[in-house]
């Protein structure tokens, strides 16, 4: 009896192993002719194989869902009516089941995003309203920060709440919110990408050639700062004339009691006063007194020194912009103020002091060209009071040619500006007939005044 028993068991664990491995068979199968139809994007023939491993056997491979993806994007591409309906609520599930099996290939505010643009894409066929959108985006925002990294999602968040506004569904004070909140966050991608963009180019620069992954890497983050800085102008449209002194002035003045101590609020209301240029009026003045009252920083100091600036008292601006750059420990940070610090100083007419800090801030973020541009076009304003002879005056401007080629070698993205800066001064700079005539090709001349360098005049 127990032999029999023995033997019964036995076929049957033989019967389910066997069916097990039919079932393997089948998955494998299935899983290696969806495969090679998406990699050779023929996504329509992929689609029976992919719903047969998927219905079958969902744990089977990660590719499923990889490749699910892509395969769900065609056809929503490809497809109108409920037919697209359909396969967007498959898409939705897809990621869904997909994070749930395999939860260490998926960051949450990734998905919640990409959910967020799919419904955004398709509003009008998903009759989806604007509150709708915007709330699919904020639980991006809210649930998972640090991986709600897409330009695109964080424009759609914040132009909904606009909408919202206009359609009176939200108040202005929200849409002001996440503009900063939308900004930050813009920034804080922006100073990681540029972190590591900077050891690429650091690496580069030290003559050391760069790995087939470090190229890679090296075109993504210049291509993603280059769309987020599109996105960061797009904000600013978007938001228009919202964002005038006529609305700020009375909104802050309504606030500032409740806020008065509140940090975050007296930073943001400062900072968009100072940008919009509101700050002739008394208030801002207040606003600036009391955010350095409450958190004393390297922002605080910045902003007492626009105020003395604007009261025409400069060397104690001067004084309170030392203390801010000192006090600034963040590098992407305190590289952005010593642009802002130059730009004050050049536009001042203080040359000197402007090259310096445009030189700090190259020091600490040296993948961005535009401190070079701005230093040549300096140097191009100063050809007169730089050379002592007209010969020698109108050398500045290879000077300053030569400066402006630095913006495009370290920033591809400026190359075309950087050339068309370059041929700008070298087209006032002394002709060959004039090196011919002065028979000095091939010699050095030195440059006074501040710029303080040499240049070599072109061999004919």
């Amino acid at each position: 009896m127990k032999t029999r028993i023995i033997l019964i068991l036995a076929s049957l664990f033989l019967t389910v192993n066997i069916g097990f491995a039919q079932q393997d068979e089948e998955c494998m199968l299935n899983l290696t002719m969806m495969s090679d139809f998406v990699k050779s994007k023929k996504y329509d023939e992929a689609y029976e194989p992919w719903m047969k491993v998927r219905n079958k056997c969902p744990k089977f491979s990660y590719a499923i869902y990889a490749y699910g993806e892509k395969i769900l994007k065609h056809k929503i591409k490809n497809s109108t009516g409920q037919e697209k309906l359909d396969f967007i609520t498959d898409m939705m599930l897809v990621w869904d089941t997909g994070m749930e099996l395999y939860p260490s290939k998926y960051d949450l505010g990734e998905v919640l995003s990409d959910k967020g643009l799919l419904m955004y894409d398709n509003q009008k066929e998903m009759s989806l309203t604007n509150q709708q959108i915007y709330n699919a985006f904020d639980k991006a925002y809210t649930q998972d920060l640090k991986n709600f990294t897409s330009a695109k999602g964080l424009y759609v968040y914040f132009t909904k709440i606009v909408d919202l506004f206009k359609a009176e569904q939200a108040p202005i004070q929200d849409v002001f919110n996440k503009y900063d909140d939308v900004s930050e966050q813009l920034e804080t991608i922006n100073a990681n990408y540029t972190a590591k963009l900077n050891k690429i180019i650091e690496k580069e620069e030290a003559g050391t050639a760069l790995s087939k992954n470090e190229k890679k890497y090296k075109t993504f983050y210049q291509k993603s700062l280059e769309a987020n800085d599109k996105i960061s102008g797009s904000l600013d449209t978007y938001l228009g004339q919202l964002a005038n002194c006529e609305n700020l002035i009375p909104l802050y003045q309504k606030d500032f009691p409740t806020y008065k101590n509140d940090a975050v609020w007296l930073k943001r209301a400062v900072s968009r006063m100072y940008n919009k240029e509101c700050t002739d009026d008394p208030l801002y003045v207040e606003l600036v007194k009391a955010y350095d009252a409450t958190a004393p920083s390297a922002d605080t100091k910045y902003f007492v020194a626009t105020i003395l600036y604007k009261q025409g008292k400069n060397s104690e601006g001067d004084n309170y912009i030392k203390q801010a750059y000192e006090l600034e420990t963040d590098v992407f940070k305190k590289g952005r103020l010593a642009k802002k610090i130059a730009n004050g100083y050049k536009k001042r007419g203080s040359y000197g002091a402007a090259r310096k800090y445009y030189r700090e801030a190259l020091k600490l973020n040296p993948s961005d060209g535009t401190p070079h541009l701005q230093i040549a076009s300096m140097y191009a304003k100063s050809a007169n009071k730089c050379g002592d002879t007209n010969f020698n005056k109108r050398a500045v401007f290879w000077y300053a040619a030569q400066e402006a080629l630095k913006a495009g070698r370290v920033d591809p993205n400026m190359k075309k500006a950087a050339q068309q800066a370059a041929n700008s001064y070298n087209a006032n700079a002394p002709t060959k007939s004039e090196i011919f005539e002065a028979g000095n090709a091939g010699t050095t001349i030195t440059i006074g005044c501040w710029i303080g360098g040499s240049v070599k005049v072109p061999n004919l």
